[in-house]
């Protein structure tokens, strides 16, 4: 079978645009979700003649991986906090600081590694200080909100690099299901 430029160009586009999306889970964007409408919609619109195969099976793999960041994510960033015993306030304002702080943190001045560390360390320290001010508006001692925000900070952290190693398979996912149909 020989395959034409305008399907290895569709394939090549899919996998730069997926790169994209996944670089937005450094700021704390649903990229991985982005992920898996973008291979949705390439395996729906794009014709058979037009494309290397992403079937439903991949988009469904797709979905669950994404699932399962997310899970970890949340999961990592709530038992960080909790097991700090954040209260509900201060678990809501390390949200709200984590996803601030990781727009913020794009602005980092460092060349090239500021905008992809500068994010993540924000996000966590975001959360950081989103936490301390939660549970000091709820009235809790500084020691306290401090060591609840220090949960908080790695909680993010951990959370937001097992969302982002997530990502990175489903990319080789999407390139598996891709040099599959290229073979056949």
């Amino acid at each position: 079978m020989v395959i034409n430029i305008v399907v290895i160009l569709s394939a090549i586009v899919l996998v730069i645009v997926s790169v994209a999306c996944w670089a937005l889970n450094l700021i704390g964007m649903p990229g991985n979700w982005l992920i898996v409408a973008l291979a949705a919609a390439y395996s729906y619109f794009v014709p058979d003649d037009r494309r290397l195969d992403i079937s439903v099976m991949t988009v469904l793999g797709l979905f669950a991986l994404a699932a399962i960041g997310e899970g970890v994510e949340l999961l990592a960033g709530a038992f960080g906090a909790s097991k700090a015993g954040a209260s509900k306030r201060g678990t809501v304002l390390a949200l709200v600081g984590s996803l601030l702080g990781g727009v913020a943190g794009l602005f980092v001045p460092i060349p090239f590694v500021g905008q992809i560390i500068g994010p993540i360390v924000c996000a966590g320290l975001g959360a950081l200080a989103g936490a301390v001010l939660g549970e000091q508006w709820k009235g809790r001692d500084l020691d306290e909100s401090l060591n609840i925000g220090h949960a908080a900070f790695w909680g993010r952290l951990i959370g937001t690099l097992g969302k982002i190693l997530v990502g990175c398979l489903m990319i080789v996912l999407i390139l598996v299901s891709l040099v599959i149909h290229w073979g056949s």
